[in-house]
């Protein structure tokens, strides 16, 4: 995975000890010549929470977005995860959306 030219992972570090860690995706946008970089994964130790490693890590992740010539980053959050929602209502616009888990095969559910 880490070969792969669309993948994108960012460690945030205090020191010699890793604190938070961001794993994103460039999704092309054939339709027109831009790109979308959809973050997967953002986890930051629980001590290290609250002092600014995730805003951190997306900040790190712009220059980047920008250099892929990204119009967005987006993000995906649970409502029940209220840190995460506070985090990303900073630093972002809110969309609400539906999201649609579609099996890829017929016989078998999605879930």
């Amino acid at each position: 995975m880490l070969g792969r030219d669309n993948f994108i992972a960012l460690a945030a570090w205090r020191g010699d000890e890793m604190v938070g860690a961001l794993a994103a995706y460039e999704l092309v946008k054939y339709e027109r010549q831009r790109s979308e970089i959809y973050i997967y994964d953002l986890a930051v130790r629980a001590a290290f929470r609250r002092q600014g490693v995730a805003s951190a890590l997306i900040e790190a992740l712009k220059p980047i977005a920008v250099s892929a010539g990204a119009w967005v980053i987006f993000v995906q959050a649970d409502p029940p995860d209220l840190p995460a929602v506070a985090l990303y209502d900073k630093l972002g616009v809110r969309e609400e959306v539906l999201h649609f888990d579609i099996s890829p095969a017929d016989d078998r559910p999605a879930r």
